[in-house]
């Protein structure tokens, strides 16, 4: 998949508009819009704040890995999981 469907797929199922992502990354709505179109490419630093914002890996967001979870999200739910004492 690519990383414009992967955008428009995440911020679809989080109920967001395009202008909302755009306000998170003090772009215009037409920018953000070009990301999604593949009519531009995302800045790096860009990248880096969605995958915080919707707390993914940034090899998701690229289409490297199916996984979404990022290092921080898989360590609470490892930690979570764990039961001690046996």
């Amino acid at each position: 998949m690519s990383i414009n469907q992967i955008l428009k797929d995440l911020r679809e199922d989080n109920d967001l508009k395009q202008i909302d992502i755009a306000n998170i990354l003090y772009i215009t709505q037409q920018t953000y819009s070009n990301y999604e179109n593949a009519k531009s490419e995302i800045p790096i630093s860009h990248l880096i704040k969605l995958a915080e914002f919707y707390n993914v890996s940034t090899d998701f967001l690229l289409g490297r890995t199916t996984y979404k979870y990022n290092l921080n999200s898989l360590n609470k739910i490892l930690i979570n999981n764990i039961t001690y004492g046996e």
